[in-house]
């Protein structure tokens, strides 16, 4: 989980993919707000079925949401 106060930022980089599995949530707490929240992804991201992702995505290339998935957030993606 991400705890922290409402103005806390966290900023999460990988060199490789980013694969959320299925029914799995991002959790916040503390006050902590999806808009604070960065994942830099170098390579691909997939949100598994029934998932909650939470943030803002910065994708090199693509990202795919399985049915039921969702998002409290925002995608940009170089490349698509």
């Amino acid at each position: 989980p991400f705890n922290g106060g409402a103005d806390n930022v966290f900023i999460l980089q990988t060199t490789g993919k980013l694969m959320q599995a299925a029914s799995t949530n991002v959790i916040l707490s503390g006050g902590a707000q999806a808009q604070n929240i960065f994942w830099q992804v170098s390579d691909d991201v997939r949100v598994g079925s029934s998932a909650v992702m939470q943030g803002i995505l910065l994708v090199k290339t693509s990202v795919e949401f399985v049915t039921g998935s969702s998002l409290t957030g925002r995608v940009l993606a170089q490349t698509a």
